[in-house]
């Protein structure tokens, strides 16, 4: 009898011991999927940026937060008649890479798509010769500046020697002419936006998606976010645990994007 008392102590304890390490294991694979998922959500399909600059104010302040859809746009090839496809729109708010550097996203509103005609006149724009309808645009300068609002202007060169060598061969008759496979841009800023009149077009390939509502808003500069440090990254995690009640934009929060 005591001999099948201890054998059954022994059966329970390696029970256990079976039942821990399947335990355990079981979390290391959740944990494990989870991040697969995470990492193919993020790369694919979902993905967060902060707004680090005012060229799209006041549609985008400093300091929003940002999910972007990056299905809708198809990135990746293997995706296209798998997931939903949109095309890209006028008017529409795009991420992007920006072309004279691809690592850096810009965030900007389509207003050429290809074959379409373009130009400014006293800051209005015109697209195929109708002068568009901007509730989004805003205008803080009371000046006008030839090239940036009277575009194009062919006295005037870009700001960017590659674009100021070749954008004179898409102008027809005063205006530019998106051509294939390329989109025009601009900023909701409209005197304080580095965009299409500076630096050029965008491909269709740094396209990365659009984006869907603001998940958070932190008041904030910036100046804040043009210093990369570590210490100043430290002291915006600072900044954020000390006033997150009071510099959090609440009335912005899951706002949708337009």
């Amino acid at each position: 009898m005591k001999q099948n008392k201890s054998e059954n102590v022994e059966t329970e304890v390696a029970a256990e011991e079976t039942s821990r390490k399947s335990t355990a294991r079981e979390y290391l694979e959740s944990l494990v999927v989870t991040v697969i998922l995470a990492l193919y959500g993020t790369t694919f399909l979902i993905q967060a940026f902060k707004i680090p600059s005012s060229s799209m104010e006041d549609t985008l302040l400093i300091g929003d937060h940002l999910m972007v859809d990056k299905v809708s746009f198809a990135p990746a090839p293997f995706l296209r008649g798998i997931l939903p496809y949109d095309e890209i729109k006028r008017d529409q708010i795009i991420v992007f890479r920006y072309p004279l550097d691809p690592k850096t996203y810009f965030v900007k509103r389509v207003i050429g798509l290809p074959g379409d005609r373009i130009h400014l006149k006293n800051k209005m724009v015109y697209r195929n010769n109708v002068q568009l309808n901007e509730p989004h645009a805003v205008h803080k300068s009371s000046e006008i500046e030839e090239y940036r609002d009277n575009f194009p202007s062919p006295f005037l060169t870009a700001a960017f020697p590659d674009w100021a060598s070749n954008w004179v061969e898409h102008i027809e008759d005063g205006d530019i002419v998106v051509p294939p496979g390329q989109y025009f841009v601009m900023g909701d800023n409209r005197d304080f936006s580095s965009d299409s009149r500076y630096w050029g077009l965008v491909p269709r390939e740094n396209i990365v998606g659009n984006p869907l509502l603001i998940y958070w808003s932190f008041e904030t500069s910036s100046e804040e976010y043009q210093r990369t440090a570590p210490g100043d990254y430290f002291g915006r995690l600072i900044d954020i645990s000390l006033h997150f009640a009071q510099k959090t934009r609440w009335d912005r929060m899951l706002d949708v994007v337009q």
